[in-house]
């Protein structure tokens, strides 16, 4: 990294960004997004058959047996434990749910929610409000943050950088959902919106770190170097510490998905996801959107 140029190299870096985002919005619009119980409500359960010869097959005929209309999921995370997802029922028919699976065998319930679909929607629009009010007030601090930057570029134009790169660490790991949700039935939840904003915590770190490299470098290098040189200086110069932060999370991580409950994979794989594709953006996307910006500035 000694001698790296990172805006020489800058289209690269942007054009692969460019195509992941519209290819994470074509998996969104062609495959869609499976929505969890507590976004779209339903019932959700989890429960352990004592006799671990049971299977998916068995469990859903049992369950048809009961209610033919409506979506019903069955995912077994093994040993003769089964999360069951299935449409608002009465309790008339959840009895009929419980003694349909009894006649599978034994089991202990280990998990039960029923939520409408009243709340669902509730729970979907305020995650919804809750991922735009952060981006919006992140790029406000770092507008802020940055208000008394006005050469070559003034200060909001680094809070609109940061929120594009936000944008970006958020949509990436969204697109690989609606993979998984498509071949294996993972749903979006709760869980799913906690951990794009995680996400949305770590990358702005470090982008923030980048910025005020620069910024720093702006005040102690004017006159000696152009504003793509200063970039490049404050790239190379955070860029150990960048990537030192990153592994030490990633290795945490990939811990967490080997040793982890299964139950938390999908949240753990989204963060690695966005975590990656957040240090990339920090590094190779928000400073060559400062330069473009200068440019532009310029002309």
């Amino acid at each position: 990294m000694k001698n790296f140029n990172l805006i020489k190299y800058k289209n690269y870096f942007l054009g692969f960004s460019g195509i992941m985002i519209v290819l994470s919005f074509i998996l969104v619009g062609v495959l869609g997004l499976k929505q969890g119980i507590d976004l779209r409500g339903g019932m959700q359960w989890e429960i352990k058959f004592s006799d671990t010869a049971a299977n998916e097959n068995a469990i859903k005929q049992a369950l048809r047996s009961v209610k033919q209309e409506g979506e019903q999921s069955v995912r077994g995370v093994g040993e003769g434990t089964f999360f069951i997802r299935l449409p608002n029922a009465t309790q008339e028919e959840y009895d009929a749910y419980r003694v349909a699976l009894k006649n599978i065998g034994d089991y202990t319930e280990l998990n039960f929610s029923n939520i409408g679909p009243t709340i669902g929607d509730e729970l979907r629009k305020r995650a919804i409000t809750a991922i735009l009010l952060v981006l919006l007030g992140i790029s406000l601090y770092i507008a802020y943050a940055f208000r008394k930057v006005s050469k070559p570029i003034s200060s909001w134009k680094y809070g609109f950088a940061t929120l594009i790169s936000l944008f970006h660490d958020v949509v990436i790991p969204t697109g690989l959902l609606a993979i998984l949700g498509a071949w294996k039935g993972i749903e979006i939840d709760t869980n799913f919106i906690v951990a794009l904003l995680v996400v949305m915590g770590f990358s702005v770190h470090d982008t923030i770190v980048v910025f005020d490299r620069i910024r720093e470098n702006l005040i102690v290098r004017r006159g000696k170097d152009d504003f793509a040189e200063i970039i490049n200086i404050s790239v190379r110069e955070t860029f150990a510490r960048s990537i030192n932060t990153t592994l030490t999370l990633i290795i945490v991580l990939v811990a967490l998905l080997i040793f982890g409950p299964s139950s938390l994979f999908y949240f753990v794989l989204t963060i690695l996801v966005g975590t990656i594709f957040g240090t990339y953006s920090s590094i190779f996307l928000a400073s060559p959107i400062l330069y473009l910006w200068s440019r532009k500035s310029a002309k």
